[in-house]
């Protein structure tokens, strides 16, 4: 798909990956683009600088995804585009509590299928569209300290592949993107460090960083280039189709170096988040 002509709708849109493909999108010909994000300031920021329209949303609300895609369509005319790229971090194992798990499964798992229940039936009935739903390499491979991070991407990845089988007949094209490590804010903006839920992007430290860290304007062009293509998987670094090469040939032994990888992490001492964990 060309994003040229297209009104492109983008959440988490506010700052990191979500504000790089807003400005990418519009540099590439977007008729329209609207940037929402939990944080209303920044999405005017990036709004005013692409002449687009910005708006203030909690993506975990389906009632303001719904409503939205409505004002989109009332305004702009029918989306294109809709890049559902929310989210946060968070680090903990089986001891993490109940409504931060909660949190990460409706910002990174309900909140796509509520942006999918509002856009599909008016891109269907125009012929088709784009959805373009940030999961991350830690849905295809896993998060080593983030068992929420690491469930609910795989579950993001999951998601995208059932849309992008029961929906392609209907002119609906799909793909996930799935990066490392990426220059962003997504640390300092997710509640474990005092902050709140924001764009989506990956974390730059630790097992995430091993094969570089990315600018986010480098992932918004892979996002451009994939969708051109129609590519389903987006892997801004390439390093992540072998390593998912090798867990599907050899499940026992890469979890084995997954093992080995998370002791030199983190030697045999206490990983991230088990200071709190139940001793069991």
């Amino acid at each position: 798909m060309d994003i040229e002509n297209r009104v492109v709708v983008i959440t988490g849109g506010g700052s990191g990956i979500g504000e790089a493909l807003a400005r990418a999108c519009t540099a590439a010909g977007a008729a329209h683009v609207v940037v929402a994000d939990l944080h209303g300031d920044e999405a005017a920021r990036v709004a005013t600088d692409i002449a687009g329209t910005a708006a203030q949303i909690d993506v975990r609300d389906e009632t303001a995804i719904r409503d939205l895609v409505d004002r989109t369509e009332a305004t702009h005319g029918p989306i294109g585009v809709f890049a559902s790229n929310a989210g946060f971090v968070t680090i903990g194992g089986v001891e993490d509590s109940n409504e931060r798990i909660q949190d990460m499964w409706e910002v990174h798992v309900l909140a796509h299928i509520y942006a999918a229940r509002a856009v599909l039936p008016q891109m269907i009935a125009n012929g088709g569209g784009y959805l373009l739903n940030t999961a991350s390499a830690a849905g295809l491979l896993t998060q080593i300290g983030s068992m929420s991070y690491s469930v609910t991407k795989g579950a993001a990845v999951s998601l995208a592949e059932w849309l992008s089988v029961t929906h392609h007949h209907q002119g609906i094209r799909v793909s996930v993107l799935c990066p490392q490590a990426v220059h962003t804010n997504i640390l300092a903006n997710s509640p474990d460090s005092g902050g709140a839920i924001t764009g989506d992007d990956d974390i730059e430290d630790g097992v995430a960083g091993g094969d570089g860290v990315l600018s986010a304007d480098a992932v918004a062009r892979s996002c451009l280039e994939a969708m051109r293509d129609e590519r389903f998987w987006i892997l801004p670094h390439e390093e992540v189709a072998e390593y998912a090469r090798r867990k599907a040939d050899d499940i026992d032994r890469w979890l084995g170096g997954m093992r080995r990888l998370q002791a030199a992490l983190y030697g045999e001492g206490p990983l991230p988040g088990d200071a709190m964990a139940p001793r069991i």
